[in-house]
């Protein structure tokens, strides 16, 4: 019983090592990644374009609203 139990982090180990090389030998799978690298780098490109063209107004529109804050009370 504790043999096998001992075996588990070396079993582990070579599949580990298995997937990888599966993994680096598999030419179907690049492009899907590729896809998924460009897809994350477009959604970060649109927020940094909608935050820039959004600050300005954002700005202004909290500037406006603690000036009025000081009036209230």
């Amino acid at each position: 019983m504790w043999q096998k139990i001992k075996d588990v982090p070396r079993k582990a180990a070579g599949k580990t090592a298995e997937m990888i090389r599966t993994l680096k030998n598999d030419e179907r799978g690049l492009s899907g990644v590729v896809v998924a690298i460009l897809l994350i780098l477009v959604a970060v490109l649109a927020i940094v374009l909608i935050w820039g063209f959004l600050s300005g107004w954002l700005q202004e529109l909290w500037e406006q609203i603690t000036g009025r804050a000081g009036a209230i009370s």
